[in-house]
């Protein structure tokens, strides 16, 4: 498995929570690490839940001394308005997490419309392999559960390929596991998830 690791001078205290960068989603992260040369002092970030959105914004506000406005698209529009304006004026880098980005909205303040347009949007997406499969494993380990060889590659495909969906069939294996007692295993996966024609050759 490829992952890249948090760009240097990421705070050392979020590292017990890691969050991992992949083809998917290293775009937002070089651009919130380079803040200094954003257009205007505001970004969107926009991905669904459990994607990692919250960390990554703590991670760089905690670099940046910038503010995080979490659940943007659900705040009085007045209050980003005064936000986005402060943020220019001193030069200090706002970032908005959202589920979705404008137009999705339908913001009616015809001023914070505008200037919401001119402000870049990162977006998370589903995972891709490299990210699903350091999401499954990060996932046991939190749990104290031993990654078995072979268990990780066996699940990415055979699994939702989205956050949420990683983070139930991770429940799945650990409840079966606990159900049966037993350890995690290729084995187990196959008995939770059901086993595919190609796995029978």
């Amino acid at each position: 498995m490829s992952q890249m690791a948090l760009p240097l001078g990421w705070p050392a205290e979020e590292r017990q929570e890691d969050f991992i960068v992949s083809d998917s989603n290293a775009r937002a992260v070089r651009h919130l690490e380079h803040w200094g040369t954003w257009p205007v002092m505001a970004t969107i970030l926009a991905g669904p839940r459990k994607s990692g959105r919250s960390l990554l914004a703590r991670l760089f506000a905690r670099k940046s001394g910038g503010r995080v406005i979490d659940d943007g698209d659900r705040k009085p529009e007045e209050e980003l308005f005064h936000a986005w304006n402060a943020a220019q004026e001193a030069h200090k880098p706002l970032l908005i997490v959202a589920d979705e980005a404008p137009p999705a909205w339908k913001i009616r303040l015809p001023d914070l419309r505008t200037r919401l347009s001119a402000t870049p949007v990162l977006t998370l997406g589903d995972p891709d392999d490299p990210l699903a499969a350091g999401l499954i494993e990060k996932l046991l380990l939190q749990r104290n559960l031993q990654v078995p060889p072979g268990l990780v590659p066996w699940l990415v495909p055979r699994i939702e390929r989205t956050h949420v969906g990683i983070i139930q069939a991770v429940d799945a294996l650990d409840e079966a596991a606990l159900a049966k007692r037993v350890r995690i295993s290729v084995k187990l996966a196959r008995e939770t998830f059901g086993m595919k024609q190609e796995d029978l050759f």
